[in-house]
């Protein structure tokens, strides 16, 4: 199903295609008699121009066609609607020296009661040679949506585009193809500035500059605008999904465009909650090339409070190749089916590639308000008496009750004055994050990495939280770490390997995790509880490697313990060193791999340096995730397991 605002979007789209059309239309040659039967180069004008495009209605007061052998009846018979020559073969036949239109409109009728009208001023197309247009400019455009719940206005600047071929245009639209003919390119270079829309709701946005290069597509079969038709009606009413599934893959690979460079976006929202304010300085697209890919510059988010900073977000690599295919998988069925279920919505999926960010930076409102200020006791109110600097009979008592109940004037030289300054804002910043995804299967990716590099917060952010909640409680305000993780699913083997998960934080230490996991398929990655419970049932351990590496955590829990116990550090480090010696294994079972993993972890607590436990499921298929849960001690599981732990 298409969201309205996605079918009011196509729509503009299509009008906007009618526009460039209607130039071209409006001055399309006569036929070649008649080109060669005029006297002279001239100037010609037609008046009250209307072109019904589907939906879309055109109107022009007035055009002039300048430099050209046509007459004005030639254009009058070329701008009827209903002739049986096509757009494309009279448009392939034009040449004028320019096309003027003062005011053009476009009136597109739908989604439902929604109407849409772009009155642009001043469009001249220059240099119009056999079909195409050197240069096309429109001083400015005004836009109003009115008669539906999406209503709203806005306006563009300048707009200008070059090397516009208006028969390929007519030909994407108009004619169908088979979708594998070469691709038509229809601008050569698209320019827009100062654009600005606000809808009811109290949404603005503003485009400071849009330029776009080499613009153009294929013919499908359905001509594009018949697959934008299909598409915007999207599966309703009992739709076959079949041919929405073939349009929408048609217009997805028929589809071309160069590059794309967005400069000054801003997003602005009075919501209630508090007003929103998103920007993005720069945002630019390439598809081939040293740049090839996305990239957004200078991002802001801003509510509240809250403000978040990002120099640059990056993504290369990225493919829709997944999502055609899968969408011609659907289209290929023999019969028609309802809907989209969860492993089609995956395999719909595109293949991400590689997403990089650097200098991301989030201020944190306060957690709490500014503390109220409180006077000290020697300046409190008496009870019948006049505090101290106070206003005489302020905090007296008549017929029991106050007769002032404000507090004492305070001056802002009265040395007894108290202020309070609001809770310093709370950052968190990231120096450099990369994820990275493999080629994808049932939309899930094959290998996933992610890095985090100078990841720094402050450490009452995770007070309370399970384990790492104690750190600030250790002497840690601020945190600054490292993150690794890398895994592969192997959907053949139903295998997940986690080859990496490391944490490194500055001034505590290491720790590294790596390890696989049996029975994972893509299917548990839909979310659903259905999918989390069969993985109780069907999920394994198979492997886990386990190393800590301390570099000052240790010492400072030692420190801390040591203080509420009220024990010297090195005390209470012999009692932990018993304890792994002896009480570790009782808890684990007494078996060989128990005294070993408490043999290290004593020798790890008498000189903190680096521990490793490695452990192996001696079956084949792994320890059952149901029977971890279900064992009745750890005896029960370290039985079916190969150990091995050393420290230092």
């Amino acid at each position: 199903m298409i969201h309205p605002k996605a079918r009011s979007r196509l729509r503009s789209a299509m009008a906007a295609a009618g526009v460039a059309a209607l130039l071209g239309l409006a001055a399309s040659p006569a036929p070649l008699v008649a080109q060669e039967g005029a006297a002279a180069v001239q100037d010609v004008t037609v008046t009250d121009v209307v072109l019904p495009l589907g939906g879309t209605l055109l109107r022009a007061p007035k055009l002039t066609a300048s430099g050209t052998r046509l007459s004005k009846g030639d254009l009058e018979t070329i701008l009827r609607p209903d002739s049986a020559i096509p757009w494309n073969e009279r448009l392939a036949r034009l040449d004028a020296g320019s096309l003027t239109v003062p005011v053009l409109t476009s009136e597109n009728a739908g989604p439902g009661e929604n109407r849409q009208t772009v009155t642009y001023r001043d469009v001249v197309a220059r240099d119009v040679r056999a079909g195409r247009v050197g240069e096309l400019t429109a001083a400015g455009a005004t836009v109003s949506v009115v008669s539906g719940p999406n209503r709203g206005s806005g306006t563009y600047g300048a707009v200008r585009a070059t090397d516009l071929d208006l028969a390929a245009l007519s030909r994407l639209y108009t004619v169908p193809g088979d979708g594998k003919g070469p691709v038509q390119r229809v601008y050569g270079t698209v320019q827009v500035s100062d654009v600005t829309y606000a809808d009811a709701r109290g949404t603005t946005v503003k485009i400071a500059r849009l330029n776009g290069r080499d613009l153009g597509g294929r013919q499908v079969p359905d001509g594009w605008n018949g697959a934008f038709a299909i598409v915007a009606t999207g599966l309703q009413g009992g739709a076959d999904r079949r041919v929405f599934a073939a349009a929408a893959a048609d217009l997805i690979e028929a589809s071309a465009l160069g590059s794309l460079d967005m400069q000054g976006l801003s997003v602005s929202d009075t919501d209630p909650k508090g007003p929103l304010l998103f920007e993005i300085g720069r945002a630019a697209y390439a598809s081939a090339g040293p740049e090839a890919g996305t990239i957004l510059d200078n991002l802001t988010l801003s509510r509240g409070g809250l403000h978040t900073h990002i120099g640059r977000l990056a993504l290369a690599g990225t493919s829709l190749a997944p999502t055609v295919a899968a969408l011609q998988g659907i289209a290929a069925e023999p019969a028609a089916d309802a809907g989209l279920s969860d492993v089609e919505l995956r395999r719909l999926a595109p293949k991400l590639g590689n997403l990089t960010l650097s200098d991301l930076s989030i201020d944190l409102p306060p957690e709490d308000g500014p503390e109220k200020a409180a006077l000290p006791e020697s300046r409190a109110p008496t009870r019948g008496l006049a505090p101290i600097g106070g206003r005489p009979g302020a905090g007296k008592v008549v017929d029991g009750k106050a007769a002032d109940a404000r507090g004492p004037d305070v001056k802002a030289a009265d040395p007894l004055a108290v202020t309070v300054s609001p809770r310093p804002t709370r950052r968190i910043t990231l120096r450099e994050a990369a994820l990275a995804f493999g080629p994808p299967s049932d939309g899930v990716p094959s290998t996933t990495r992610l890095s985090l590099s100078g990841l720094a917060l402050p450490a009452d952010l995770i007070a309370g939280a399970p384990i790492v909640g104690v750190l600030p409680a250790y002497g840690y305000r601020d945190l600054d770490l490292d993150v690794l993780a890398d895994a592969t699913l192997d959907e053949r083997a139903r295998d997940l390997a986690l080859r990496e998960i490391t944490v490194t934080g500055r001034d505590m230490g290491t720790i590294r995790l790596a390890g696989t996991l049996g029975g994972i398929g893509p299917e548990l990655f839909s979310g659903t509880l259905p999918a989390a419970t069969m993985l109780m049932f069907s999920g394994s351990a198979k492997t886990l490697d386990l190393t800590v590496e301390n570099a000052g955590l240790f010492e400072r829990f030692l420190a801390a313990q040591s203080k509420d116990l009220s024990l010297k550090p090195d005390e209470l480090r012999k009692e932990y060193v018993t304890a792994s010696l002896l009480g570790v294994p009782i808890i684990l079972g007494n078996s060989a791999a128990a005294k070993g993993i408490g043999a290290a972890m004593g020798q790890f607590v008498m000189k903190p340096g680096k521990l490793v436990v490695r452990a192996r499921a001696k079956e084949p298929a792994g320890i059952g995730f149901i029977d971890l849960g279900a064992a009745r001690s750890p005896a029960a599981v370290l039985d079916r397991m190969d150990v091995e732990a050393k420290a230092n």
